[in-house]
């Protein structure tokens, strides 16, 4: 199928009723799916400065997508399941070079795996993800819907990589290439995480979340750094029934920087791949 990115933008970038009401809404859905699964657009894209921006009217594309289609049956593996037909689960070919292992995982149309991508079950990746050349999304892990990931990330077991398809314009998480993203590590509200940092197990950060750089004595707030070592920390809560309690809050801190020796930790097993 070809995709004319000006005539997909052109279409969608208008009011959801009038797109919705247009006849052209079920064939031009179609096109959307395709462009989004081959990587021809993207919910969020980088700038040439480094920073990431929502693209709004993808966003909106696939939001009209769920307004415009009803809820219906859907066969599956042993069960029946209900969801908007505008987003049925995705199946792959052996041309796709996608490890799908056996166990229960699913990906929803309109989400972007791509080449040497392994998922191992029961892993979920929701619509209007990209998830670049490969990467591992381990047992129990989450890409919600826009959530971008790049090239060589390991999300480990229980990972949960927060999507937000509302407001439009809200960037989705972000996690750029050969980062590693520790078991039961919480990304949401929009961070980005820069290539090559490492995120301890039990980390979780969100848009609020205050990140202690200890090794250069800052504080940061909704972005990690490029190669920073993160773990959970934790720091004392004001106030006097706090003290009087001792009642921590959760700190993710920065404790190092990424070195020969991080690398070796978190280095993926070639074998498996």
């Amino acid at each position: 199928m070809v995709v004319d990115l000006d005539s997909i933008r052109k279409f969608f970038d208008r009011a959801p009723e009038v797109v919705a009401a247009d006849p052209q809404a079920p064939a031009m859905h179609q096109v959307l799916l395709v462009a989004l699964e081959t990587g021809t657009v993207r919910a969020a894209e980088r700038h040439e400065d480094g920073t990431w921006q929502a693209n709004t009217w993808v966003k909106q594309a696939i939001l009209c997508g769920f307004r415009r289609t009803s809820l219906a049956q859907m066969e599956g593996p042993g069960f029946p399941m209900f969801d908007k037909t505008a987003y049925p689960p995705r199946h792959f070919g052996l041309e796709d070079a996608v490890r799908l292992v056996p166990g229960g995982s699913a990906v929803r149309r309109g989400a972007h795996i791509a080449h040497s991508v392994v998922l191992m079950p029961p892993a979920y990746v929701n619509v209007g993800a990209f998830v670049d050349e490969g990467t591992m999304v381990d047992s129990h892990a989450l890409v919600g819907s826009c959530a971008q990931i790049g090239k060589r990330v390991h999300l480990s077991a229980a990972a949960q990589i927060g999507g937000v398809l509302e407001p439009a314009g809200a960037r989705p998480v972000v996690v750029e290439d050969d980062a590693f993203v520790g078991g039961l590590v919480g990304l949401f509200e929009g961070i980005v995480v820069r290539r090559r940092a490492v995120l301890a197990s039990g980390v979780v950060i969100t848009g609020s979340s205050i990140i202690y750089d200890l090794v250069k004595g800052r504080e940061l707030r909704r972005e990690v750094p490029e190669g920073a070592v993160v773990v959970p920390g934790s720091r004392p809560a004001s106030g006097d029934f706090a003290r009087a309690h001792g009642l921590q809050l959760a700190a993710p801190c920065i404790v190092k920087y990424r070195d020969d020796k991080t690398d070796a930790a978190t280095a993926l097993e070639q074998a498996l791949r």
